[in-house]
């Protein structure tokens, strides 16, 4: 174990939140003798090793998720959240590093500060703020965007030095499986708490990943894994492959050469996309290491292990070995190391690190002897050893040293940036696979006996509660029972009163039955027991033979001790009737006995108003209704339906003699008690009185409709409701359009199909509509802006608006 024990060096410290950094989002890069950090804000640091000091402080304008960095070039990728992907030329860069605007970094040996370079917006590649992580393959930017309800893959040209800053455009798209559930407002995008993990894996010669730094995604796979995992095409085309760690669990897998000729010849996009496995936990890092040790003459010696680490520290480990049969297959095997899993990475000689709140540990996949491997050499189990540092954020391998040794670049939840430096030549602790199947076979004995001893316990322990649950609940309704049998005469031991009152607890008044009930014996009412109220409703006293419905309520009693009282009030079903305009309205100049023109009929004056007319002028009331009369023209509202369907509707009621307008007049005052006279004058046309006093003419005739009916004029009935007052015109329009549309919701059954329209009419009659419509919008939005002044030619070219929406040139059919 003294080899395990780490020579820590802190490097530098930097400005961190109250409770520390939080994992997933912090990132160390390492190339030469240059350190990238980002801590999960908005700054990216440059540390120089060499030198130990800070040399650039960038400041982006979000929050920084991932950075990566094309070491050919120069180029710095950084994905800020809900921003997109920024690129930013380190050589230009370094050259304004002193003109900032700020610092972020907490000095503890008093070196100055270094200021803070403010990224233009210009830098910014990609502007997307659903993207989640990235990558870069080539001259490609392969990113992972999260939708509404799925993941999408997307991958697109990056310029080249000197070009536009901006992608020269999507080369291909797929979806990935179904994403997270989001907490955010509907349409906006919500950050997830575990980002997901991209990374890029290529065969062996492929110059995908050239340039690549220690601590960026991506990694080479010996041939045989690669072919065995992503399939003959990707082996054939030697295309990189895009491994997708979702936080779902689901390890995914996409083609990146079939991605981009997937927008010639699209096809099924499912096809594009492959699960590899599915770890139940979110994926939190995918690596590739080497586990075979191979002789000094060979030449692969690229990883033949592919790893997957999940939040809760299951592992999976993918690696090609052979089966009883002579054939390559790939071996899956899974492990539980300690979690929840912070960052992890992948080192040399097989060896994995991930840290935990508590402890920086590391699992060797190579280590071990025949005994304790399994068939296709991946150990059966895996022992992790710990290195005594704790609340490890983000962890890179910085270089291996040739004696077994290992070098880590390392941020503190606390901010600290250090280096770990590991001796790891000595055995590490694992018990042997003899020692370990004699252990585990003695666990598995003592657990079964333990399970088995317990269940029965459990089992009979439940029995004799429910007996005696049972026995109570028995007892318990026989004393009951018999205290009611027994008092029959005198105040009652267990009582219930009901009484009655209207009360409001809704927006409309109701009836509310109230029911007490009483425990004024010795005994308990538990579970089980409950009070049933029965309403009935009452009949008229003529109607004896008639019996009323009734509704039962059960209210469970939980308990209920000597001495309680318990109130459950319930509310008693009442019967609605809904009274409208055209029920309501009152009609004065048909009671008058003379006969009057068949015209419109005006309302009788009063006998009070002519003897104080007669007196000498008066006074006009001053109101708005009175004002709205004698300025305004009267708001009216037309409907026509066609006279085939209301004379299928009406039947036989205008077939003595009454015209249809006439029988259509009587059909829509029907519950009016005015209806006998407008049937005996055969009237198409009255005035009336609404109910706050206002004016109403109803006006039936009938019209011919051209330009609508290619086989010529259609005869149709014109409904014209006419009054000063707005509100009584919108509720009588309001009546008149209920019932035509119960009336074509009953001829809709059994009326014949419609004749043959002219479509091109139709359509220009509702482009004219939605035009009004969206003009009445306008206009509303307008008045809300603009003062009293301005808002009233506003609100009279809305009126008129109005006006022309209540006269429509459609037809009921």
């Amino acid at each position: 174990m003294a080899g395990l024990e780490p020579r820590v060096e802190y490097l530098e410290s930097f400005r961190c939140p109250l409770g520390g950094l939080a994992a997933g989002k912090p990132r160390v890069l390492c190339h030469g003798a240059e350190i990238f950090v980002s801590t999960g804000s908005e700054f990216v640091y440059v540390y120089d090793q060499e030198g130990r000091l800070l040399t650039a402080v960038y400041r982006f304008p979000g929050q920084v998720w991932h950075l990566e960095l094309w070491a050919p070039r120069r180029l710095l990728y950084v994905l800020c959240a809900q921003k997109g992907i920024y690129c930013l030329s380190l050589d230009q860069a370094s050259r304004s590093v002193n003109q900032g605007d700020g610092d972020d970094r907490g000095s503890e040996d008093g070196q100055p500060p270094c200021a803070a370079v403010p990224v233009h917006p210009d830098a910014c590649l990609l502007p997307d703020d659903t993207l989640c992580t990235f990558t870069v393959v080539d001259d490609m930017l392969v990113t992972l965007a999260q939708g509404p309800a799925r993941w999408k893959v997307q991958l697109s040209d990056c310029p080249c030095p000197g070009e536009d800053a901006r992608p020269r455009g999507q080369i291909g798209e797929v979806e990935l499986s179904t994403s997270s559930p989001l907490a955010g407002a509907p349409g906006e995008p919500t950050a997830p708490h575990i980002l997901p993990v991209l990374c890029c894996v290529s065969p062996p010669g492929s110059s995908a990943l050239q340039g690549r730094t220690r601590g960026s995604r991506g990694c080479l796979l010996e041939q045989a894994l690669f072919g065995l995992l992503f399939g003959v095409d990707a082996s054939l085309l030697e295309s990189p492959v895009i491994l997708c760690g979702l936080p779902d669990g689901q390890l995914c897998c996409v083609v990146l050469k079939t991605l981009v000729t997937s927008r010639l010849s699209p096809g099924d996009p499912k096809a594009l996309v492959k699960i590899l496995h599915h770890l139940e936990e979110p994926v939190v890092f995918i690596g590739a290491l080497k586990t075979e040790s191979l002789a000094e003459d060979a030449e692969d010696t690229h990883p033949d292990c592919l790893v997957a680490l999940g939040h809760g520290g299951r592992i999976l480990a993918i690696k090609a070995s052979w089966d009883e049969a002579g054939t390559l297959v790939p071996e899956l095997r899974e492990y539980q190391l300690p979690g929840p899993v912070l960052c992890a990475a992948c080192g040399g000689g097989g060896r994995v690190y991930h840290s935990t709140p508590s402890e920086l540990c590391v699992a060797d996949l190579a280590r071990g002897r025949a005994s304790d491997r399994g068939p296709g050499g991946l150990p059966s189990l895996l022992c992790p050893a710990g290195l005594g540092i704790c609340s490890v954020v983000t962890l890179s391998v910085s270089c291996e040293v040739p004696e077994g040794g290992a070098r880590l670049l390392a941020l503190s939840a606390r901010g600290r940036l250090m280096t770990c430096s590991l001796d790891l030549s000595s055995e590490m602790p694992c018990p042997t696979r003899a020692a370990v199947a004699d252990t585990g076979q003695k666990i598995k004995e003592l657990l079964s006996g333990i399970g088995t001893v317990s269940e029965r316990v459990s089992s009979l322990k439940k029995a004799v509660d429910q007996r005696n649950k049972a026995l109570t609940c028995l007892n318990e309704a026989m004393n009951v029972s018999c205290v009611l049998l027994a008092s029959r005469e005198g105040p009652r031991p267990i009582s219930c009163t009901t009484t009655t009152a209207w009360s409001r607890l809704q927006p409309q008044d109701m009836l509310t039955a109230t029911c007490r009930l009483e425990n004024n014996s010795g005994l308990s009412l538990d579970r089980g027991w409950a009070l049933c109220v029965q309403v009935l409703t009452s009949t008229p006293a003529s109607d004896t033979d008639v019996a009323g419905s009734a509704t039962t309520y059960t209210i469970p009693v939980d308990r209920l001790g000597p001495g309680d009282r318990r109130e459950d009030g319930i509310c008693l079903p009442l019967s609605k009737h809904t009274v409208d305009m055209l029920q309501c309205l009152r009609f004065p100049g048909l009671a008058t006995p003379h006969t009057q023109p068949s015209g419109l009929l005006g309302p009788v004056s009063d006998s009070v108003d002519t003897f104080l007319g007669s007196l000498g002028p008066r006074s006009e009331p001053a109101g708005p209704a009175s004002l709205r009369a004698k300025f305004l023209p009267p708001s009216v509202a037309t409907i026509r339906v066609s006279a085939e369907l209301l004379r299928a509707a009406l039947g036989d009621s205008h077939t003595a003699g009454t015209s249809l307008g006439c029988a259509t007049l009587q059909w829509l005052l029907a519950e009016n008690t005015a209806l006998d006279v407008v049937r005996s004058r055969r009237l198409s046309s009255v005035q009336g009185v609404a109910p706050d006093g206002t004016d109403l003419h109803l006006t039936i005739r009938e019209v011919a409709v051209t330009h609508l009916c290619t086989a010529g004029p259609m005869q149709t009935v014109e409904i014209q409701v006419e009054s000063s007052s707005l509100a009584s015109l919108c509720s009588a329009h309001h009546a008149v359009i209920g019932r035509l549309q119960r009336m074509v919701v009953e001829q809709a059954a059994q009326s014949s199909s419609p004749p043959d329209l002219r479509v091109q009419y139709l359509r220009q009659i509702h482009i004219n509509h939605e035009t009004l419509l969206r003009e009445v919008q306008a206009l509303r939005d307008r008045l809300c802006t603009e003062d009293e002044a301005s808002s009233c030619g506003t609100a009279e070219r809305l009126l008129q608006v109005y006006a022309q929406l209540r006269s429509p040139s459609l037809l009921l059919l």
